[in-house]
């Protein structure tokens, strides 16, 4: 015989199985929504093997504009880029907004989350360089040999690196920044020693070998090798470089490497633009004692 539900039970399973019904089924898109996916498609020739989320826009203050992220996912990777659209819907704009009533600087260095990152220099230095980087990235090792032949002449800069490992075309940075985690954990000094290892190394990284390597790294400096391969497994240290992504995402960080120069932004490996940066800082704080 066939159990039989109660009517309070069978109506209670009605409601959630509704309930779970809806919230399966995804958002139906505005006509502004369905307008910008059909116009990208179109002026892109992006087929329907690309899938295109375009996220519900919403108002920014009294700008008369409305601000919308951009979803773009294929076999090779994703991508997210915010647009923005006339209240009207008929212009659709890509670029940075500035609001010129904030100061940029200020609202950069106030999201930047700099608790457990490694720092290289005097931390009381009065110049600031954030690096949100991947050590699979090939512009980031050319910044890394960029930085190399440039800090050494600027001893009030200090540099603080975050990870930001690019999962969807990189598949072997997370592990690298686990790595560099696990090894600032054990002897925050020795991290700046495997910064060094994996962009000397980069060609020679895979992602069927970089468990080797970060292995090898930990014999020659020394670190716990029992601890270290622990921590690579732990939650903790991949909760820390979640965090640190999720602080790039906050910054509108869109690629690697992202650079804050006291709170000023930078992409790209510019050895001359990062320079510039520090110089101005520098003649301001001096013209400031003055």
């Amino acid at each position: 015989m066939k159990n039989k539900l109660s009517p309070i039970a069978f109506l209670l399973f009605t409601i959630f199985a509704t309930s779970f019904a809806h919230a399966q089924q995804p958002a139906a898109q505005s006509p502004l929504q369905k307008n910008i996916e059909t116009y990208l498609r179109r002026a892109f020739a992006l087929g329907p093997d690309v899938q295109i989320t375009v996220a519900a826009p919403t108002e920014i203050g009294n700008s008369g504009l409305l601000e919308t992220n951009i979803d773009v996912k294929t076999e090779q990777g994703s991508d997210k880029v915010k647009m923005y659209i006339t209240k009207d819907g008929r212009y659709l704009l890509r670029g940075e907004l500035s609001d010129l009533s904030k100061d940029p600087l200020a609202e950069n260095t106030s999201r930047l989350d700099l608790s457990k990152s490694p720092v290289l220099g005097d931390p009381k230095a009065t110049v600031t360089i954030v690096e949100f980087a991947d050590f699979e990235c090939p512009v980031c090792r050319n910044l890394h040999d960029a930085l190399r032949g440039l800090l050494p002449n600027y001893p009030q800069v200090k540099l603080i690196f975050k990870d930001f490992p690019i999962d969807q075309i990189h598949p072997w940075a997370r592990t690298a920044s686990l790595a560099g985690r696990c090894t600032y954990q054990q002897d925050p000094a020795a991290f700046w020693k495997f910064y060094d290892y994996i962009y000397d190394k980069q060609d020679l990284v895979s992602a069927a070998n970089v468990y080797d390597k970060v292995l090898d790294f930990a014999g020659q400096a020394n670190l716990n090798q029992d601890a270290f391969k622990a921590c690579l497994a732990s939650p903790q240290a991949t909760a820390e470089v979640d965090a640190s992504l999720a602080n790039g995402n906050l910054l509108d960080v869109r690629s690697t490497p992202t650079l804050f120069i006291n709170g000023r932004r930078i992409v790209g490996a510019d050895p001359h633009g990062i320079q510039q940066y520090i110089d101005y800082e520098l003649a301001q704080q001096k013209s400031t004692k003055k």
